[in-house]
């Protein structure tokens, strides 16, 4: 019996063949759930697909070689791709592998941005499409189980989260410090660079609603506006919209400064001069430095902000390295109890032998003293149980705890008590 995962991630494979592959809908996610559990040797399965990954989680009982090219032909079958345009891509994880990736995975370790909380909510929403459609059973219930609280053991005793590494992430974290309430602020674009973008999304994922957006090309101010729910706005009266603004992230391809620093002191008095928040992410610089000694006025460029993302980086790095301990921790624990499932069965033939001793015995114990009470026969029928439940203890324990010898003991257990010839 293998753990097996097969999957592909923004690291391995680009955006154009993890589109193709991607599970986008639940409907989705159900119908393949229904194929992979109807196929042969698949006994437990989950999917997992999101932007950045897609992810099959198997455990079957058949040779790996044969599941991993079963899984292969299910994904090439169910999205119309030939095997031979992903199969390159593709990585493959079998038993504390599988395990210790899920866990990396679920914890954020092993995502775009490390220590965004958003993976964990996914990988339990998987899970629970799974355990709907009973593609999960013992196994998958308990890994799926312990990669979630492995998950909460991470946020909860390490800072992984904390500390922002992309230049977008850097300025919505300088933001929130200036800031309480960003629900009310207004915020204005200007330009259109890829990292400006970027921290708006972040921003409006920290509950910015007013956004402006200008250009000097309006049609894209439009563009942008529409893809953030916002409203473009004529770029020649940049300055009246900064003074209804709060915070300006500034990315043209302008050579020379967009913002001087005698607009911003006109601003600051048609604003009263209540705080702004300028971002200024454009090389060469859109905004006069100088804009920085003027009272309640945040300049920061996008060398602050690399400092800040590198001082993170650091941080994080050693965060990292707790979130990992914890990992390995978590995996060694999962695996004690699925070794432990291989003593069950012999655990349980030997309890029952002893039950049925104990029956037996007891029977011609009461066959030979009839005159005993039926409150003396209770007792004598706890004390034998209790004697038995002290005699298998041991054992038990030993069956279930330890590993290294886990088979010898298993095979000197069923020769000791006689199970095999009861079996044969």
């Amino acid at each position: 019996m293998s753990l097996i995962v097969l999957g592909l991630n923004h690291k391995t494979a680009p955006v154009e063949i993890r589109e193709k592959l991607a599970f986008n809908t639940q409907e989705t996610i159900r119908e393949g759930l229904k194929r992979l559990i109807q196929t042969e040797g698949i006994n437990e399965a989950v999917i997992f697909s999101t932007c950045n990954r897609v992810e099959v989680y198997a455990y079957s009982n058949e040779e790996n070689e044969s599941i991993i090219e079963k899984i292969k032909h299910f994904l090439s079958d169910f999205h119309n791709i030939p095997i031979k345009d992903f199969e390159e891509y593709l990585y493959i994880y079998i038993d504390r592998d599988a395990v210790s990736h899920l866990f990396k995975v679920a914890s954020s370790l092993d995502s775009m941005i490390v220590g965004e909380p958003q993976i964990t909510g996914q990988v339990k929403d998987s899970y629970e499409i799974a355990l709907s459609e009973r593609a999960t059973s013992l196994i998958l219930n308990h890994l799926m189980n312990r990669a979630l609280f492995t998950a909460k053991r991470v946020r909860n005793e390490t800072r992984i989260g904390e500390n922002p590494v992309s230049v977008s992430y850097a300025a919505v974290g300088l933001i929130k410090k200036v800031f309480d309430e960003l629900s009310k602020k207004f915020i204005l674009l200007v330009g259109a660079g890829e990292m400006a973008e970027l921290a708006i999304r972040h921003l409006i994922g920290s509950g910015i609603k007013n956004v402006y957006v200008t250009n000097r090309t309006y049609a894209r101010a439009e563009e942008l506006a529409r893809e953030f729910s916002g409203t473009a706005v004529p770029f020649e009266n940049l300055k009246e919209h900064i003074a209804r603004s709060d915070i300006i992230i500034c990315s043209t391809g302008a050579p020379n400064y967009v913002i001087t620093e005698q607009m911003i002191k006109e601003v600051m008095l048609l604003r009263k001069h209540k705080p702004l928040f300028l971002i200024d992410i454009s090389v060469p610089r859109n905004i006069d430095p100088a804009c920085n000694e003027l009272d309640n006025v945040y300049l920061y460029n996008i060398d602050d902000l690399q400092d800040v993302v590198d001082s993170n980086i650091l941080e994080r790095k050693k965060e990292a390295d707790k979130a990992l301990s914890i990992i390995e921790e978590e995996t060694e624990k999962f695996f004690q109890w699925l070794n432990s499932l291989q003593s069950v069965p012999v655990i349980v033939s030997i309890r029952n032998k002893a039950e049925q001793v104990r029956q037996e015995e007891l029977e011609k114990f009461k066959a030979r003293f009839k005159e005993l009470s039926p409150e003396v026969l209770a007792s004598v029928d706890y004390l034998t149980q209790s004697i038995i439940n002290k005699i298998m203890h041991s054992p038990t324990v030993a069956l279930k705890n330890n590993c290294d010898s886990k088979e010898i003991l298993i095979f000197a257990a069923r020769r000791l008590f006689g199970l095999d010839s009861e079996e044969e």
